[in-house]
């Protein structure tokens, strides 16, 4: 697939409506824009990539609707050379959106099918992050921690312990909390044994799983 200047026409249509709905981080709009979501997904579904709406990508698994990316990468407040873990690789779309503003990417994918599908897909593209992982998300990636940010991109009953020990102390998480609809929460790590929650709207998620076999 090449990405046509129909495909940055509705890129910019999509930008826009985002912007509508909230989305005011420059930076969070430019990488949007700059980003061929349409790359992401199978090729017979390329009408459906700049329509605001989450995506079917296999593996009972989704590509994350355009607003929802844009919402929790505002939240994250990335900056140059942050230390990122991702929990769920996915499609690799978010993961792009994160390498190209400036972090420093460690992702982990627990279905085998998306994890050999996005290690191919990003090295094509040029997004590389750190490190891809294939991996059960609910124990993050001990050996490469601590994290400046951790963005959990699927609905956690509860936030996982482990996850939070791998915030470094100043460090910040994004993650969906709740069973059927989810309260996007943001915690901050103050102290060795502190932590800081707040949420932000509700949201609804794929399931994040425990146990990768």
């Amino acid at each position: 697939m090449k990405d046509t200047f129909k495909h940055k026409g509705l890129r910019k249509k999509m930008v826009e409506e985002l912007s509508r709905k909230g989305i005011k981080s420059s930076r969070v709009l430019n990488a949007i824009i700059k980003i061929p979501r349409h790359l992401f997904i199978d090729k017979e579904f390329e009408s459906h990539a700049y329509i605001d709406k989450a995506f079917p990508i296999g593996s009972n698994q989704t590509i994350s609707q355009p607003y929802t990316v844009a919402f929790q990468t505002c939240l994250l407040n990335i900056k140059k050379d942050d230390k990122v873990l991702e929990i769920g690789t996915g499609s690799g779309y978010q993961t792009a959106i994160l390498v190209f503003l400036g972090a420093k990417v460690f992702t982990i994918e627990r279905q085998h099918h998306l994890y050999r599908k996005v290690l191919k897909k990003l090295t094509k593209l040029g997004y590389n992050p750190e490190l891809i992982k294939y991996g059960d998300g609910y124990l993050g990636i001990k050996e490469k921690s601590p994290f400046d940010k951790i963005l959990v991109t699927a609905g956690a009953i509860e936030i996982p312990k482990s996850l939070l020990l791998q915030l470094k102390v100043g460090g910040e998480m994004i993650i969906p909390v709740g069973k059927v609809i989810q309260k996007m929460t943001h915690i901050t790590r103050k102290s060795e044994n502190k932590f800081d929650k707040k949420t932000f709207g509700d949201f609804n998620f794929v399931p994040m799983l425990k146990d990768k076999n």
